[in-house]
């Protein structure tokens, strides 16, 4: 396994050490991995995210330009939602 030294504020060492101490890593080198291994994992999650809404955007420009809604349409898409909450005629 390669080594690396870090240099970090006596804060911080205490806060690494007290997670050692408190039973939850085994050594301060072991949280350090974790949370090298979390934010590695964090980022590559963010970059799946990243591509998926670029290919969303990509995939709604391709569908062509938006069609005008009529003026009322929120207005009868509220109606609808009222009457549902209510369970009026126009519930379906």
């Amino acid at each position: 396994m390669a080594q690396m030294n870090i240099s970090i504020p006596e804060t911080l060492k205490g806060w690494a050490e007290s997670r050692v101490a408190e039973g939850r890593y085994s050594s301060t080198s072991d949280y350090v991995r974790d949370l090298i291994r979390r934010d590695e994992e964090r980022e590559t999650a963010k970059a799946r995210e990243i591509a998926r809404l670029r290919a969303a955007w990509d995939e709604g420009l391709a569908s062509g330009p938006a069609v005008d809604a009529p003026d009322d349409w929120a207005d009868r898409v509220i109606a609808r939602g009222e009457a549902r909450r209510r369970g009026g005629p126009d519930a379906a």
